[in-house]
């Protein structure tokens, strides 16, 4: 299928399924009530449009980082919490539950603090060789490490409210979030974004081997560098305000790949609006499920997600026997 076809194809999906996400709830609002009652209208504006915009720009964000990353490592299994930088972004905002500092700006900032220092931190350990097994290794073990430091907060919270807090806020979701999340949200992963279609081509290069790459005038260093920025501002500002949402990076490439000529830079686009429309529909089969509380959006990924990997992972074990 043509990009510009499948873009536009994509686009009109994205519109309905948020038309969808602003109408459904446990309460449904058909477009004349929308147009006739105040009260509905309110609860559209302060309500749901802010976390159906949310759910766009999260899932735009994490379905490019996935197809980004896919493209960097040249595995389709890969994933962007593969870098540790998702793991770093929940470890600061734990932190600042751990410390009682949960405001509702100091929570989101602690957060983006812990991706910079992940993204720091992957940056030094990966050096600039610009080797793709050291920049990887680098990144599990980034991963381990904030896990690990993750797992010693909650075992230490000072009291049980803190640590059913810090496990709340892990299921990773988009309820109860305002206009204010999305001013914070929306430039940072705008940033990201940017620099991942800044080394599209290059990814497109890399396909051909690291050596063909580097032969064809590409910085590996430098492509890692702008990766980790990409990979840091959009999945760390994402975490920050709706904790961890799994799967997305995972799923949507392997999705939109056959759609596409299959090179990188084809396929961060789709990924990104298809990411929205997966984040928008689990988000909306959320609120309509009949049930006493609210499913976290991170649990319905999870459990979405998971039996794709197992049938993916399969369908590779058969094609390699």
């Amino acid at each position: 299928m043509k990009q510009s076809y499948l873009i536009i194809i994509l686009s009109l999906s994205l519109l309905l399924t948020a038309i969808l996400s602003i109408l459904a709830g446990k309460v449904w609002i058909s477009p004349l009530e929308f147009l006739s009652g105040e009260q509905n209208t309110a609860i559209i504006f302060e309500l749901r449009l802010p976390r159906t915009l949310l759910g766009i720009i999260i899932g735009a964000a994490l379905g490019m980082a996935g197809a980004a990353m896919q493209g960097f490592l040249r595995n389709p299994l890969a994933d962007p919490g593969l870098f540790g930088i998702s793991s770093s972004a929940a470890l600061g905002a734990i932190f600042s539950i751990f410390l009682g500092l949960s405001g509702f700006w100091i929570l989101p900032l602690f957060a983006l603090l812990g991706a910079a220092l992940g993204m720091t931190l992957l940056a030094l350990l990966a050096g600039r060789s610009g080797s793709l097994i050291i920049f990887t290794l680098a990144g599990l073990i980034l991963s381990s490490l904030t896990g690990s430091l993750t797992a010693l907060l909650i075992s230490l919270a000072p009291n049980p409210f803190a640590s059913s807090e810090i496990i709340t806020w892990l299921m990773g979701a988009i309820t109860d979030r305002s206009w204010n999340d999305i001013y914070f949200t929306a430039p940072l992963v705008m940033i990201g974004m940017i620099a991942l279609l800044c080394i599209a081509k290059m990814l497109d290069a890399l396909t051909l081997g690291q050596e063909v790459a580097i032969s064809m005038g590409v910085n590996i260093a430098m492509l890692q560098y702008l990766l980790v920025i990409g990979i840091g501002f959009t999945v760390g500002a994402s975490v920050a305000v709706t904790g961890i949402i799994g799967f997305v990076g995972l799923v949507v490439p392997h999705l939109m790949r056959p759609l596409t000529d299959e090179k990188p830079s084809s396929l961060l686009i789709p990924s990104a609006i298809a990411g929205a429309i997966l984040i928008l529909a689990a988000d909306s089969i959320i609120r309509i499920i009949p049930s006493a509380s609210e499913l976290r959006l991170g649990i319905t990924m999870s459990l979405m997600g998971a039996p794709f990997f197992l049938a993916l992972l399969y369908h590779m074990r058969r094609r390699l026997v």
